[in-house]
């Protein structure tokens, strides 16, 4: 059996499974902003102790380019094409569940299923399939013991078998293909505010009297962060909300937290939305741990500090220009009792242009 959880040494503090599109992702918003949120907070807070799956309708196929045109994290687990494909990873890495396939292609012919389904007015019931519908365009065929609900109830029996079941669980939809993951016993639920009708009307039926189920107020991402304070599963405040780092604060001093601040304060940098001045950096540079060493993926090695000292070249050279970055895949080694390197993915997204980077810090806590 594979170890699922092998990037942890223990359960998860918390495991989170979102749907993506108009669940986790915004279409509608341009700039990302709450998707942005949402990686700081995680990637501050939780990338390391607790796990982020993914549970998607889309094909790897399709799952490549949004990709490519959102800033997504890349999560431990991806659940896809509505629950018939689980991959560890959800990047250029991902692994299939085998156990998984071999559990769908029970009594399942997909071929038989396809010549089906090209004559729909004559199928027939003889077929073991489930059939759903979502976001008034999606009509889903699949295994009889596949779906979203299905996929996560396979993953967490998987966890508990290995003794390593997640504390808390918190699911995330806005259709019909994701009300199979609000009726699994002991989740905690949120349906972002732009939820689908036919999962609206569900709710109603079936879950609107659970307090284990939010419909958050807020759209996507936003409500997604909205349900980890509600259900108080742990912070819930981005550091992209903080227009001053000064008061981006946490009671126990984080390596994390100090790399994600750091890649803000150069992203708002780079766009101008600090002042240039020396008074400025110096009383920035005590919000960042005086012994943090940063080490450039060339190898070069330079104190926190001087890194600041030495953005003042790039001040507002992507001034009104669409200028992202985030941190992916940030981990955590204890090295020394009182030293951590930190190795993580840093991504630039620019007018559409991307591009990443393996970096390594070393963060020094005296």
């Amino acid at each position: 059996m594979m170890n699922m959880n092998c990037r942890l040494n223990g359960p998860a503090r918390l495991m989170l499974v979102s749907d993506l599109d108009y669940t986790l992702v915004d279409h509608d918003a341009p700039d990302n902003l709450s998707l942005l949120k949402f990686n700081a907070l995680w990637e501050s807070y939780y990338r390391h102790d607790s796990l982020l799956v993914f549970s998607t309708g889309r094909s790897p196929i399709t799952y490549k380019p949004l990709r490519n045109q959102k800033p997504l994290l890349t999560p431990d687990i991806t659940i896809m094409s509505v629950g018939t494909e689980i991959m560890y990873g959800g990047g250029t890495d991902m692994i299939p569940d085998l156990g998984w396939q071999q559990f769908l292609s029970h009594r399942w012919d997909r071929a038989v299923v396809v010549e089906e389904t090209n004559q729909f007015p004559q199928l027939t019931p003889q077929l073991d399939v489930k059939i759903i519908y979502s976001s008034g365009i999606a009509l889903d065929v699949l295994p009889k013991g596949a779906g979203k609900g299905q996929a996560l109830a396979y993953l967490l029996k998987k966890f508990k078998f290995e003794e390593k079941l997640p504390h808390n669980t918190l699911v995330c939809g806005d259709s019909g293909n994701d009300a199979e993951l609000f009726s699994l016993p002991q989740v905690y639920g949120v349906m972002v505010s732009n939820a689908q009708e036919e999962l609206l009307q569900w709710y109603a039926e079936n879950v609107s009297d659970n307090p284990n189920m939010l419909h958050a107020t807020e759209r996507c991402a936003a409500g997604i962060i909205q349900a980890l304070g509600h259900f108080h599963l742990g912070p819930n405040v981005s550091p992209r909300d903080f227009k001053d780092f000064r008061k981006c604060k946490v009671e126990m001093s984080s390596p994390a937290h100090e790399v994600v601040k750091f890649f803000l304060f150069y992203e708002r940098w780079r766009r101008a939305e600090v002042e240039k001045s020396e008074e400025y950096i110096q009383n920035l540079k005590p919000v960042f741990h005086s012994l943090g060493i940063f080490v450039h993926p060339s190898g070069v090695e330079l104190p926190i500090h001087q890194c600041i000292d030495s953005l003042a070249g790039l001040h507002g050279d992507k001034q009104g220009k669409q200028f992202w970055t985030w941190v992916d895949r940030l981990l955590l080694v204890q090295i020394g009792s009182n030293a951590w390197l930190v190795k993580f993915n840093k991504w630039e997204l620019c007018d559409n242009e991307r591009q990443c980077c393996l970096t390594s810090p070393d963060e020094f806590e005296g």
